[in-house]
C-alpha cells in the first residue's frame, strides 16, 4: 500500500531524526578512547619531558598497551650521551633484575613438563650446594622456595658492609665480569642462611641458583633453555644472555647533580644498608655465569610481548593455569618494606593497593632492574606497561617511574 504524503514525509523525519541520534551516539564512543588517548600522551609526554630537562635520567623508552593494542610508545633522550646517540624503541637495555620473569617463565614450563616439580630439593641437582643456618644446620632448599625468595640467601647489596656476603665477595649477578658457574656456588654455599627456608621473606640470589639447578636438571644450558621455551616462541629476537646488536646497546648513568654521571665497571652506587656494584660489560664475558636474577638484555618491546602473553594467559609459552598460580600471592604481604604487596613466582603482586598508596587494580603485577627500569600489568584494567631508563636510581626508584604510573591512571579517568 502506498504511503500518502503527509506519512511519508512524518516517516522521513522519524528515520533523520533517528540517524542523527544513532551518528551523535557513535561519535561520543569513537571520541571518548580518542580523547583518553590524548590525555595519556600529553600526560606520559609531560613526565619524560620533565624528567630530561631536569636531568634526572638520561634517556628513556616508554610503552603503554590496553587491552592488547599499543595505544602509546615514545623513546627519548640519549642512549649514550658521550657519544650523542640518541634513544630508539629498540635501544637494547642491561635487563638486570627484568630477567627473573622471564627465567621463572621458563622454570615454570618445565614444571608443565614434569621435568621438575616445586618441592624438589636444589641438591637433587647441586649436591655441594649446603648453605647452613648459624646454628650448623643444613635445611634442605626446594625449588619453591627459590622461586618466592624464601629460601634463607639474601643479595650482597643489600647486607651491610663486614657481612658474610661481603667477606665472601658475592656477586649479585650483574658484577665481578668473568665469575664462573662453579666459583659463584663455592662462594654462596659459604654464606649463612638469614632464616630456615620458608619462614621469611628476603630479596636473593635464588633465582641465580635455580638458574644453575635446571641447567643440571635438563643436562641444557639456561641461555639456551629460556630461548627454547619463552623468549624464542614469543619472538624476542633482541632478548637473550648476551647483547644481540652492541651497535643498539644503551651506556648507563648513576644519580647525580647536576646530571647523572656515566657508569663504569667498578661503580658503587651507595644503599641505605649495603650498596650496588656494576659492570656492564659483564654479559660481553663469555666466563661468566648466566645469572638467572639478572643476567639478561633485550629491548622494551620484546619485554611488552612477554607481559602480554602473561596478561592474556600465556599461550604460546604457558597453561593459564600455570599463569594464574604464578600471579597469586604465593607469599602474603607484607614483604620487605613493600606494605600492599605479596610475592607471586616472578613479580610482586599487589593485594593491598591503600596499604601501597597506589592507583592500580588489586592483582597488579610488577618488578623492576637496578639499571633504571620498571614495568606492571593491571588485568582488570587490561593494562601492560614498561618504563625502561638508562639512569639508576631514578629510573627504578625515583620519582620517574611513579609519576609514569600516576599519568598512565589519570588517563584512564
Amino acid at each position: 500500500m502506498a504511503l500518502t504524503t503527509a506519512t511519508g514525509v512524518a516517516m522521513k523525519m522519524k528515520v533523520r531524526i533517528f540517524s542523527v541520534a544513532v551518528a551523535g551516539l557513535l561519535l561520543v564512543h569513537s571520541t571518548a578512547p580518542r580523547a583518553r588517548e590524548n590525555s595519556l600522551q600529553e600526560r606520559l609526554d609531560l613526565v619524560i619531558d620533565s624528567a630530561i630537562t631536569e636531568k634526572r635520567i638520561v634517556g628513556t623508552v616508554v610503552l603503554v598497551a590496553r587491552n592488547g593494542k599499543v595505544v602509546y610508545h615514545r623513546a627519548a633522550g640519549l642512549a649514550d650521551r658521550e657519544a650523542g646517540k640518541p634513544m630508539a624503541e629498540d635501544t637494547i637495555f642491561n635487563y638486570s633484575s627484568v630477567t627473573k620473569p622471564i627465567v621463572t617463565a621458563a622454570v615454570m614450563k618445565l614444571i608443565e613438563q614434569g621435568r621438575i616439580s616445586l618441592d624438589d630439593q636444589v641438591t637433587n641437582w647441586l649436591p655441594d650446594f649446603r648453605p647452613q643456618l648459624i646454628d650448623g644446620g643444613a635445611p634442605a632448599i626446594t625449588v619453591r622456595q627459590l622461586l618466592t625468595h624464601t629460601s634463607g640467601l639474601s643479595y650482597r647489596f643489600v647486607e651491610a658492609p663486614g657481612s658474610d656476603y661481603d667477606r665472601l665477595n658475592l656477586t649479585d649477578g650483574f658484577d665481578q665480569p668473568g665469575v664462573s658457574r662453579e666459583e659463584f656456588m663455592r662462594r654462596l654455599g659459604a654464606t649463612r642462611l638469614r632464616y630456615p627456608p620458608g619462614h621469611g621473606w628476603k630479596y636473593s640470589l635464588s633465582l641465580d641458583v635455580l638458574g644453575l639447578a635446571v641447567e643440571r636438571a635438563t643436562g641444557e644450558p639456561l641461555p639456551q633453555l629460556v630461548e627454547r621455551l619463552v623468549t624464542g616462541p614469543l619472538g624476542m629476537r633482541d632478548t637473550g644472555f648476551r647483547i644481540a646488536d652492541r651497535s643498539r646497546a644503551s651506556a648507563y648513568y648513576v644519580d647525580h647533580r647536576p646530571e647523572p654521571t656515566r657508569m663504569v665497571e667498578g661503580t658503587i652506587v651507595p644503599l641505605q644498608v649495603g650498596a650496588l656494584r656494576f659492570a656492564p660489560e659483564r654479559l660481553e664475558d663469555p666466563k661468566s655465569y648466566p645469572s638467572g636474577g639478572a643476567g639478561m638484555a633485550g629491548t622494551a618491546g620484546d619485554l611488552l610481548k612477554f607481559l602480554e602473553a602473561i596478561r592474556t594467559g600465556g599461550n604460546p609459552i604457558l597453561k593459564p593455569r600455570t599463569v594464574a598460580e604464578m600471579m597469586r600471592a604465593q607469599v602474603a604481604a607484607p614483604i620487605d618494606d613493600e606494605p600492599g604487596d605479596g610475592f607471586g613466582f616472578g613479580w610482586a603482586v599487589l593485594v593491598d593497593p591503600m596499604a601501597a598508596k597506589t592507583p592500580q587494580s588489586p592483582g597488579t603485577i610488577h618488578w623492576g632492574g637496578v639499571y633504571g627500569h620498571v614495568w606492571f600489568v593491571d588485568p582488570a584494567l587490561k593494562l601492560s606497561v614498561v618504563a625502561f631508563t638508562n639512569t639508576t636510581l631514578e629510573g627504578v626508584f625515583g620519582r620517574f617511574p611513579s609519576s609514569v604510573r600516576d599519568a598512565v591512571y589519570a588517563a584512564e579517568k
